[in-house]
């Protein structure tokens, strides 16, 4: 994970959630939304921040921010990407049918989405 930028991740909260908020807020179009939560593609963010404050479960972070408990979604946000490549903008190409396996992996949370 040496020599990659430093991005913006997106976290637990999101998980089953997906509010959305911060893709249009997102200036870049960097955030791609998956089954189960949101990514932000880390050579497209150009960190800017304006994701952050809106979103209402407070799942997105500056990577050294990710606190302990939620640093496997780094390493997730990345994985995320390994196939996809770098497409040049989430709405191009809209939801994609997939999660890193560590999100997929999650269990199921209860109550409304």
């Amino acid at each position: 994970m040496e020599g990659r930028p430093v991005t913006y991740i997106i976290a637990e909260p999101c998980v089953d959630v997906l509010d959305k908020a911060c893709i249009e807020e997102c200036p870049v179009d960097c955030i791609y939304e998956g089954n189960r939560m949101l990514y932000i593609h880390p050579d497209e963010c150009v960190d800017c921040g304006a994701c952050e404050p809106v979103c209402p479960v407070e799942a997105i972070f500056y990577e050294d921010d990710v606190p302990e408990q939620w640093r496997d979604y780094t390493t997730a946000n990345y994985e995320f990407f390994n196939e996809l490549g770098s497409p040049g903008g989430a709405s191009k190409i809209g939801k994609i049918s997939a999660d890193a396996p560590f999100v997929a992996a999650q269990p199921a949370k209860e109550g409304d989405h």
